[in-house]
């Protein structure tokens, strides 16, 4: 692998956690100078990093304007949460068919390691945590053997994460700030126990809080939540 090429992957990931965190917001342009200031490299791969990040959905190119972030907006939320919903089960399904011990434990550590960051304390690693918390759902499919539906989902999910950062701002209120309440313990062992349903009824609960908080706000009120999210935590 060439020293470019492994620069270009050191990008996409870089760019796609600071898409994530909210240092670049929604609709936000990116500025070339700017983004070789910013991560002290050259343009080129930075350019094919934004390529590949096209291809993700985490950035929009737009002719003879260059590069932006992907917009957010509550029917593409709906769209997403659609889209795993139709996918997601037969995954899941799978995965208990197939799924080993050392998959089950692979659920286990993947849930401890997410339970040790706290989002209700200060100073939290919102990265660290979005991080942790996609290795998570990931490790309960990952024993569907599908790697294309491994791909789509792994590619959902981070869209997930896009909507779901703009309510771990720790400044917002009881109301409207995610809180865990639980929820994926009670999905990791309805997962171990082999039952589908149950663990399908919890993810889809899971998920369908970010829409529920999404539809609390007009559309003047979530774009200004999009402006305020975790990007000057």
């Amino acid at each position: 692998m060439s020293n470019s090429t492994t620069l270009s992957d050191q990008m996409v990931k870089a760019i796609r956690r600071d898409i994530l965190l909210g240092t670049f917001l929604p609709g936000e342009k990116l500025q070339m100078n700017e983004l070789k200031q910013h991560y002290q490299v050259g343009g080129t791969p930075i350019r094919e990093a934004l390529v590949q990040l096209v291809w993700q959905h985490f950035v929009v190119m737009e002719p003879q304007k260059g590069f932006r972030v992907a917009p957010v907006s509550l029917n593409e939320l709906r769209d997403i949460l659609a889209t795993r919903r139709a996918i997601a089960g037969l995954a899941l399904e799978k995965a208990m068919q197939r799924g080993s011990e050392e998959w089950e434990l692979s659920i286990i550590t993947a849930f401890h390691r997410m339970e040790r960051i706290q989002l209700d304390q200060p100073g939290v690693d919102y990265e660290e945590w979005g991080e942790r918390h996609m290795d998570f759902h990931m490790a309960l499919i990952k024993a569907c053997n599908s790697p294309m539906m491994l791909s789509t989902l792994e590619n959902i999910y981070n869209q997930l994460e896009r909507y779901r950062h703009i309510w771990l701002n720790v400044e917002l209120d009881e109301v409207t700030r995610y809180h865990d309440h639980g929820e994926h313990k009670a999905i990791m062992d309805a997962v171990l126990a082999r039952d589908l349903q149950k663990a399908l009824v919890l993810i889809e609960a899971h998920y369908q809080h970010v829409i529920d908080l999404a539809e609390t706000l007009s559309p003047e009120k979530f774009s200004e939540r999009v402006k305020h999210s975790p990007s000057s935590v």
